[in-house]
């Protein structure tokens, strides 16, 4: 039963109030922005033609629909928990007050995923984007230094529990020797984060301005080349399991689900933010209903300009756009930059969230001390930056962006889920606490979004579930070797984290 102890919500809401170790420097807006330039990226400049093509046709925009369906529940219930307990380690945290240590490690091991492992999977998009840039100019880089040496291919007659065929055959050597690009923009970012939390706003919010500027000029330019043609039919009929039919909107919806995550990443920054009891509902519930507003626009100009089965490339904004002419090529030159400003203010998200989470977790004893280490003159938790920063580097160079991209789908969802059980756990456990903001219809809206999440889940590949299975083994792992051992809750040092 150890394995289920709480740490009480107050304790935490205390804590929150004691801890000054690192700086209250952002607002609603910086927030929001942080929220904005997480979720746009990848998603909408990779993915969105990549999941049309294979998955669902024109009816991606179902898809997206869906998908911010789960996350608009599990938005909710994020805004509760981030406004009533304002302190690093976002889902993890929640699970800590609310389901017990076991579940919160297995959720702050699962947000590896979403945040490290996101990181790296935007930086391999980055790569693209940058090399057709440089192309245009000119410039070649050798294809040996802009791609993974590793690719995998899952045996079509392999099944979840098949563990050997899933993770030793299939794998093919590229004749790369590295994605050098994704690892340039990981170290670049990284050192930004060293600096300062406020540097790193400043530079993500400028950013935020020029992707939405692209991404409007895109819909109000291309609605104007829109063929009715493209759209039929809508749902194209079914081919095989999760191609096109309804199958295809569900199984697309769990894939481009990765083009949502980032929302979440604006609660890890909970202990920097200057009134977050007001400004952290407003960031991820502003943040999440902007760009899915702005998904849904961009999947109808896109696949309304060109054929949905055209869309399966790394650029599919720029393809659409190629076709309008040299009159337009103006915009093609503006989309490529936008996309490489976009990925960067997502990957600095990223970034930007995962040492937080370690940090937290760190500061309860499941990780070393090291994890929780601020630096005394710019006021962020540096080496867990630095390491942070060192496996995305090696991840983005090694491996491509489909096989990172599934697995931070269902690490996410998965921490998703969790969250939504603990705020409707936390209702009748602690119902008479302080809530800033209160998920309505909670009886309603928890379950809701647990459901969702688990269809989603349910549709991604089998290999996705395995991979998801070993990870989470590799976790309780080194919980049990190293974070139970040294657990300050667990080891009676009372509810209440100290300072390193």
């Amino acid at each position: 039963m150890n394995l289920l102890r709480r740490k009480s919500a107050s304790a935490l809401q205390a804590e929150a109030q004691a801890d000054h170790s690192l700086k209250r420097a952002l607002g609603p807006v910086n927030l929001t922005a942080l929220g904005i330039g997480a979720i746009i990226g990848a998603g909408i400049f990779v993915l969105t033609g990549k999941a049309a093509a294979q998955y669902a046709g024109p009816a991606i925009v179902y898809s997206f629909i869906l998908s911010g369906l789960a996350c608009a529940f599990a938005g909710l219930c994020y805004a509760e928990f981030a406004s009533m307990i304002p302190i690093s380690g976002s889902a993890y945290t929640y699970g800590y007050a609310t389901l017990g240590e076991f579940v919160a490690w297995i959720i702050g091991w699962n947000l590896i995923l979403e945040y490290l492992f996101a990181a790296s999977t935007v930086a391999v998009g980055w790569s693209g984007y940058v090399v057709s840039f440089l192309k245009d100019f000119g410039i070649t880089i050798p294809a040996a230094f802009t791609n993974a040496p590793y690719d995998h291919v899952t045996p079509k007659d392999a099944h979840w529990w098949d563990l050997w065929q899933l993770f030793v055959h299939g794998w093919t050597s590229t004749g790369a020797v590295l994605n050098v690009p994704a690892m340039a923009i990981v170290a670049g970012v990284s050192i930004i984060l060293i600096i300062g939390i406020k540097e790193s706003a400043g530079f993500n919010g400028a950013i935020v301005a020029l992707k939405l500027l692209v991404i409007l000029t895109f819909i109000a330019v291309g609605a104007f080349y829109i063929k009715r043609a493209n759209w039929h039919p809508f749902v194209p009929p079914a081919i095989g399991p999760g191609q096109f039919g309804w199958d295809g909107v569900v199984r697309a919806a769990g894939v481009i689900f990765f083009a949502y995550i980032g929302f979440d990443a604006v609660s890890t920054a909970a202990q920097e933010t200057k009134n977050p009891q007001r400004d952290m509902p407003i960031a991820l519930l502003g943040s999440l209903g902007i760009c899915t507003v702005l998904y849904i626009l961009v999947s109808l100009v896109l696949t309304g300009m060109v054929n949905y089965t055209t869309l399966n490339v790394s650029a599919p904004i720029a393809l659409a756009i190629s076709t309008l002419g040299p009159s337009l090529a103006w915009l093609e030159f503006f989309v490529k930059v936008g996309a490489i400003a976009g990925l960067s203010s997502v990957i600095l998200v990223m970034l930007l969230g995962q040492p937080r989470i370690f940090y937290a977790m760190s500061k309860d004893g499941l990780l070393p001390p090291i994890f929780c280490a601020v630096h005394p003159r710019f006021r962020t938790p540096w080496i867990s930056q630095i390491l942070t920063g060192a496996a995305a580097m090696l991840i983005a160079g090694l491996f491509p962006i489909g096989l990172l991209g599934e697995l931070v789908s269902i690490g996410t969802l998965l921490a998703f889920a969790i969250v939504c059980v603990g705020v409707f756990v936390l209702r009748f456990t602690d119902p008479h606490i302080n809530r800033p903001f209160r998920t309505p219809a909670f009886w309603l809206v928890a379950p809701l979004g647990v459901g969702s999440c688990g269809y989603l889940m349910a549709y991604l590949p089998a290999d996705t579930w395995a991979r998801l299975i070993v990870w989470i083994a590799i976790g309780i792992v080194i919980y049990f070797v190293y974070g139970f051992r040294h657990s300050k809750l667990q080891r009676g040092a009372g509810e209440l984290r100290k300072s390193p």
